[in-house]
């Protein structure tokens, strides 16, 4: 499953740092080509010589060590890889990548790398709680950066709790399942919706709602994991674009409609998250409304329904639609899905703890035709929107659509 695939492993220091030789040893057994660079704190505790051996390529450590004249070293590297792996990576590096510092040869090539990120944590127990170590973690998990999580055990400092690195053994089965999925939406293109509308009153005022865009940014990092061409459409949000993903701003209901007109057409799969406001002011003001005596009145008027557009357009395409409900989640959805003409809607329930909008998880049941129906537990938005896609794409798999 790793035949040809380019691994970086960037490797900082810890007693963890024996666990990274052992994981370059599973890595190009399984048939994948590793390069390995080492911070200086690594150094203490493994010689590059030995990650040398083990992977077969020249080991870097030092940015200024230019070993091919043709090229500079850190940027060939992060051109490289297909995948970015950081095992074990101390509190120092996730702080320095969280805030764009780059003053080694490990951290200006994370900066510059545009292949997925994974982060393996490895430090004391104390030390991975640290409010500050958490602030981080979190900055990078909004950045689209997956992180493998530390196991809990006996750890070199004397204590027991989590901060172990995972095992080599578990990582590379990871590394052959992040692989494989790739393959399942290779050669297809995927289309996401997310995030808020706005819809103006007038130059300073305009109507929205709470939407985050994480669920949607969710989907489209899941989908480029898979290997497709992903377009994301994107109300006004303050998140980066997910890694290997076209992003498309937009700002009004109609703004969202025309840019899903322009992709559909040749997409496979439509996954619509955004919260596409459902009414706009009839009229707007070409000056800012002053303030009078007396109450004011603002008449609306509907904005496209752009799922139900696509519900009457669609050919080959698959469907999927979200509902975010605050009651009845089960029946509006099952309306939705025949309304609609999805083939899929993901309903929640906003009112619940950490699954409405702006959380950082989320809790959803999907309905599909033919009464296919299933629940998800509260998960993580990236690891729900993994779960949901892979879902979705083999049952289509099954279908043979």
């Amino acid at each position: 499953m790793l035949a040809n695939r380019r691994i970086l492993l960037c490797v900082s220091g810890g007693i963890a740092v024996y666990k990274a030789v052992a994981l370059v040893s599973k890595l190009s057994q399984a048939g994948a080509d590793v390069k390995v660079i080492m911070t200086e704190s690594a150094r203490q505790f493994v010689r590059p010589l030995t990650f040398q051996v083990m992977s077969r390529n020249d080991v870097f450590y030092d940015t200024f060590d230019e070993k091919d004249s043709s090229v500079i070293a850190h940027i060939d590297l992060a051109d490289w890889a297909d995948l970015v792996i950081v095992a074990p990576a101390t509190a120092n590096v996730i702080g320095k990548l969280a805030n764009g510092i780059g003053d080694d040869m490990v951290t200006t090539t994370l900066l510059a790398a545009t292949a997925p990120i994974w982060i393996a944590p490895a430090m004391n127990v104390h030390m991975y709680d640290h409010p500050a170590v958490k602030r981080n973690i979190q900055q990078l998990h909004d950045d689209g950066i997956r992180f493998i999580e530390p196991s809990e055990g006996f750890l070199a400092c004397g204590y027991v709790g989590k901060g172990r690195l995972e095992e080599p053994e578990k990582i590379t089965e990871l590394v052959n399942g992040f692989f494989s999925r790739e393959m399942l939406l290779k050669g297809k293109k995927v289309v996401v919706t997310a995030g808020p509308t706005r819809e103006r009153i007038d130059p300073v005022r305009f109507l929205t709602n709470f939407s985050s865009g994480k669920m949607g940014y969710a989907m489209a990092q899941a989908a480029a994991e898979l290997g497709a061409e992903t377009i994301l459409i994107s109300g006004p949000v303050s998140l980066p674009a997910p890694s290997g993903v076209k992003r498309i701003f937009v700002e009004s209901a109609e703004d969202m409609l025309q840019a899903v007109k322009t992709e559909f057409a040749d997409s496979n799969f439509v996954i619509k998250t955004a919260a596409v406001a459902d009414y706009r002011p009839k009229t707007l003001h070409g000056q800012k409304m002053k303030k009078q005596d007396g109450d004011a009145s603002l008449e609306l008027e509907r904005t496209a329904d752009i799922l139900h557009y696509l519900g009457t357009e669609k050919g080959k395409q698959v469907l999927i639609g979200f509902a975010a409900e605050t009651n009845d989640v089960s029946r509006y959805a099952k309306s939705k899905l025949e309304r609609k003409n999805a083939d899929y809607i993901i309903a929640n329930d906003v009112t619940e703890s950490q699954a409405g909008f702006e959380s950082d998880t989320n809790k959803v049941t999907i309905y599909g035709k033919g009464d296919f129906e299933q629940s998800f537990e509260l998960l993580p938005k990236q690891e729900l929107a993994r779960q949901l896609l892979k879902l979705i794409v083999e049952r289509e798999m099954r279908n043979d659509r």
